[in-house]
């Protein structure tokens, strides 16, 4: 029971996928201006609440996986080449909405 508390794959796993669907979507040097750019990120983070809200429904998931969660996002888009600033605005987007 408590080593399942540390089983963080499944977590990484599902904040790796999170970040490639957001990159998938909004690329980080895309063509859009600055408005279409926003009105895309807006429509792409709904999606992403709800792939969310079903993960936190379907599993138990601690503040360890939760932490897991936002470390495997943050470090795909730093993979993707994505701001630095950005990347956080979007982690702890992410981290609250796992709450």
């Amino acid at each position: 029971m408590l080593l399942s508390w540390f089983d963080a794959g499944e977590a990484k796993a599902f904040g790796a996928s999170l970040a490639r669907f957001f990159a998938e979507r909004v690329p980080q040097e895309s063509p859009w201006n600055e408005k279409k750019f926003a009105a895309k990120s807006q429509d792409v983070l709904q999606k992403m609440a709800r792939q969310v809200q079903e993960f936190k429904a379907t599993r138990k998931i601690g503040i360890y996986k939760k932490a897991q969660i936002g470390n495997a996002f943050k470090w795909a888009l730093k993979d993707a080449g994505y701001n630095e600033q950005y990347i956080e605005r979007l982690t702890l987007w992410l981290v609250t909405a796992l709450r």
